[in-house]
């Protein structure tokens, strides 16, 4: 196998900056190249401030060499890959592929980040050893956050080579490489524009307006919740015109999709009046001024005028596709109609680009957020209830053989394109031994396994039930979804505010730290492998797990201060105990604290494994991982490492008491004072500084887990019932923002 360590990128644009970041993030050093050395300069600088960040940490930045293409173009003869990501010209492409093969050395990988022009067009002028090693390398946008690697290879690549080119886009880059064959838009945006031009073509033959096409294609189908409309908007409608001229041009006027990218004559207009999506003066939907306020208007597409968004409810809280599609409405037409041709039309693309159908839907999964890709969608309505109304499916040989077979597991395992033993491949192995409303229990030889279900993953009392059950074996916490946990269930909470029912909070909240305290003294090991979000009471349950394998793409931290409250599931516990470990805190009996009600005071999150661990939210020796898909491996790997587990021995406190909650005390003053926070960030602040400084205590006196425990939860009570706290919650469930107050 190659070893790759050496990497040249040129072209420092957004997508020449993130997969240098990304090399970089992988620990390894990458020349960034452009026309100038300044404009190298100036990416590297757009990189630092990247929002959200594409270096896992500012370090990583040394590690990104900005030059210029004529004074570093050298560089090339040492690198083990080298990277084209400059503008889509033809003409500019070949110059620069004519400077590599001059310089690369032998074995040398070469690639191109195109996502419209096909390979073979690129290699046209090539010699046939540069064609061996030449493939298209399309990241998707982040590239940090964006899990999809599509591998573009023709008849005449060297396999070996590009074995090696998958095992370093999936073990060092963190990558779901996912391999396929040269065609107009690859396979994510081939299927996905399609999806997208389905959509929107449904909506204007069925007399739909675009906040009903939005709230179907969204959510209900498992599509990220801007709809086909707002996705629209989101990308640009003048660019979203470019991308269907290219297929247009590229695909043979008999391909299906064809037939959905036809002008419409209002996109058409928007276009001309600078109506190009929130880049633009808007789009489908647009921001208005009445009265000075801020109204979202929404444009009839029918007539072209636009008048006040309306909410649309379907009265569906998860994905059920034959609940959408039975319904006997306009609803239930539209979603049958786009799922069926979705389905076709992905199906027809079986073996043309690709072998393996289960990797278009992970295609979609990964590059387009789906919930599940259409073969999927296919299995979840029922082979025989597709076939019953689908209607004339001649001429493609995918469904034409399945049409003969009705085998309703046709799907088989996923995920083929990995030999990772992943969640997705071990579930259908493992035993369900539970299932309820917020999680699922597995059991899969001598451990069990918890994956929580919920929206974002939020926590109640069924995910507690869950992870209590689940510890009769070594316990592995890990979800498919794209969060760990979000956090406690708030509207959950607020059901029992709005009933004045605090009893009932209150129980839930020693039940939650009951089950977090079982978790890290359970006889068995219990071990959290995180990834996405990892917020509040998601934080807690890994930071009380005993060990904790994670995924680099971290978004971890006790935010609860956020909305009013303070972390009351051990969170504020176990950070404390944590930094009381350091040898600064040995010398000082206030530092631990002091450094604890900054970082929870704030909110402090952090956005990396790397960054997790000055904060304490992780720990040295907790596992990290760059590829998500091994997760679960990793996980397998620490049960079996200790087998001869013993739990922790409990936690003990010394804290100064009054002394040292007047210092955290004086420090809010200021930021009060400063205007920096409010009045009830004051009160908030007050709470957490009686948790951390130990309340009644005095430093001589010796203080309990226990202890803590009930000071998190009387903070929190107090909390709760303030009207403020209250209007923090709503704010956030309303807007997804915090609300200073």
């Amino acid at each position: 196998m190659m070893n790759i360590s050496k990497v040249v990128v040129i072209g420092s644009g957004t997508m020449g900056s993130g997969i240098a970041a990304q090399v970089a993030n992988a620990g390894l050093e990458v020349h960034l190249l452009d026309l100038t050395k300044d404009i190298a300069i100036g990416a590297c600088e757009r990189i630092k401030n990247s929002r959200p960040p594409l270096l896992m940490e500012d370090e990583c930045l040394t590690k990104i060499i900005p030059g210029s293409i004529e004074n570093d173009i050298d560089k090339i003869k040492e690198a083990d890959w080298v990277v084209e990501a400059v503008v889509e010209r033809i003409d500019i492409k070949k110059s620069i592929y004519s400077k590599i093969e001059n310089l690369r050395k032998p074995g040398a990988l070469v690639s191109s980040n195109t996502s419209s022009i096909p390979l073979k067009v690129l290699t046209e002028d090539m010699s046939d050893e540069m064609k061996k090693v030449f493939c298209i390398t399309h990241f998707f946008n982040p590239v940090r956050y964006m899990r999809l690697l599509e591998l573009v290879i023709g008849p005449q690549n060297d396999k070996e080579k590009i074995s090696d080119l998958v095992t370093f886009g999936d073990k060092i880059l963190g990558k779901t490489v996912v391999v396929c064959k040269d065609s107009p838009g690859f396979l994510g945006n081939r299927v996905g524009v399609y999806a997208m031009q389905v959509a929107m073509t449904e909506a204007f033959n069925l007399g739909l307006s675009v906040e009903e096409a939005d709230a179907v294609f969204g959510r209900p189908l498992g599509i990220p919740k801007t709809g086909i409309f707002g996705l629209y908007d989101l990308i640009g409608i003048d660019l979203m015109s470019d991308v269907l001229k290219s297929f247009i041009k590229e695909l043979p006027e008999t391909d299906p999709f064809q037939k959905v990218a036809k002008e419409i004559p209002l996109i058409t207009k928007l276009i001309k009046d600078g109506y190009t999506g929130r880049k633009g003066k808007g789009g489908f939907y647009r921001m208005n001024k009445q009265e000075n306020k801020k109204i979202l208007e929404a444009i009839n597409l029918q007539t072209g005028e636009y008048s006040t968004s309306k909410k649309i409810e379907l009265g569906i809280e998860k994905v059920d596709l034959n609940l959408l599609i039975n319904r006997k409405d306009k609803f239930g037409e539209y979603a049958w109609s786009v799922i069926s041709q979705i389905i076709k039309y992905s199906s027809s693309l079986v073996p043309g680009i690709t072998d393996k159908f289960n990797d278009i839907d992970e295609a979609m999964r990964l590059g387009f957020n789906w919930s599940m890709g259409p073969f999927e969608m296919l299995k979840s309505i029922g082979v025989k209830n597709f076939f019953d109304r689908v209607g004339d499916v001649k001429g493609n040989s995918f469904l034409e053989n399945l049409s003969k077979t009705k085998d309703e597991n046709f799907y088989g395992q996923r995920q083929l394109y990995t030999d990772i033993e992943t969640l997705g491949k071990i579930k259908p192995k493992a035993i369900k031994i539970d299932k309820n409303k917020s999680a699922d229990i597995f059991r899969f030889k001598d451990f069990n396994i918890v994956e929580f279900t919920t929206k974002a993953c939020a926590l109640d009392y069924d995910s507690m039930d869950a992870l209590k059950n689940a510890t009769d074996k070594p316990l592995i916490i890990i979800n498919e979804s794209m969060q760990f946990s979000a956090g406690v269930n708030l509207k959950y909470t607020m059901e029992f505010v709005e009933k004045g029912d605090f009893k009932s909070i209150e129980k839930f909240i020693k039940y939650f730290q009951q089950t977090c305290k079982h978790l890290k003294y359970s006889k068995h090991p219990v071990i959290s492998a995180p990834s996405g979000l990892v917020l509040g009471g998601g934080e807690e349950v890994a930071i009380q797990s005993n060990f904790v394998v994670s995924h680099t793409n971290i978004v971890m931290g006790l935010v609860e201060t956020g909305v009013g409250v303070v972390p009351a599931g051990g969170g504020c516990k176990e950070v404390l105990w944590r930094w009381s470990q350091t040898d600064e805190a040995k010398k000082d009996p206030d530092y631990a604290p002091l450094q604890v009600f900054n970082i929870i005071g704030y909110a402090k999150t952090a956005t990396s494994t790397v960054e997790a661990l000055p904060l304490k939210f992780l720990r040295p020796e907790d596992k990290k991982v760059m590829n998500r898909n091994s997760l679960f491996e990793e996980a397998k790997k620490l049960l079996e490492e200790n087998k001869n587990f013993q739990p922790p021995k409990e936690c003990t406190f010394k804290l100064s008491g009054k002394p040292l909650k007047d210092k955290m005390i004086k420090s809010l003053e200021k930021l009060y004072n400063d205007k920096i926070i409010l009045d009830h960030g004051f009160k908030v602040g007050e709470e957490l500084a009686n948790v951390l400084s130990g309340g009644d205590t005095t430093i001589d006196k010796q203080l309990s887990e226990d202890d803590l425990y009930n000071l998190e939860l009387e903070a929190f009570m107090r909390l709760i019932q303030t009207e403020k706290t209250q209007q923090r919650i709503k704010h956030t469930l309303a807007t997804g923002k915090p609300l200073i107050n």
